[in-house]
């Protein structure tokens, strides 16, 4: 477990972050007050009682407990992923910054009974979904996570590279 610390700890500061950003717009803004920072972005609060993108946000209010759920699983899963391959840098940063996205979006869904989402941004009339601090962990934690999949020597590799260099 001490070895696999550090991955643990940037979980929790992903989790900080997205849990101080929130609580600065919760107290700023009123639900659907926007603020236009520049030509293409602004700050709102919307909340989400959907996943990613407000799929499923219109759902009738189960969804609520399913996301929960299906966070819940994720924290457990990775949790003990970091735990047994804490060695792992590339792959470990990126379950740590999923593990963090998905506590913080986890803590809203538990207390709010929807996700705190901010930022907006916008070009020609097009609005991408809003979206928070711990969104952006979850989608570069996976990004990093498909990037160390396109690194790592497939089963096999090793095997027809030394059958070449005899050869």
């Amino acid at each position: 477990m001490p070895r696999a610390l550090p991955w643990f700890v940037l979980a929790l500061a992903v989790l900080a972050a997205d849990r101080a950003t929130k609580w600065l717009v919760l107290q700023a803004f009123e639900a659907g007050e926007r603020l236009e920072v520049t030509g293409f972005f602004n700050l709102v609060l919307v909340f989400n009682k959907g996943a990613a993108f407000s799929f499923l946000a219109g759902a009738g209010g189960w969804q609520t407990g399913f996301f929960a759920a299906v966070a819940l699983v994720a924290t457990v899963v990775i949790s003990v992923l970091l735990v047994r391959q804490p060695g792992q840098r590339l792959f470990c940063t990126g379950l740590a910054l999923i593990l963090g996205g998905a506590l913080g979006n986890l803590w809203d869904r538990l207390t709010l009974g929807g996700v705190v989402d901010f930022l907006d941004f916008h070009a020609a009339g097009w609005h991408w979904p809003a979206f928070n601090v711990a969104d952006c962990g979850i989608t570069v934690g996976a990004a990093i996570l498909i990037l160390e999949s396109f690194l790592q020597p497939r089963a096999g590799d090793d095997e027809k590279r030394g059958h070449e260099k005899r050869a």
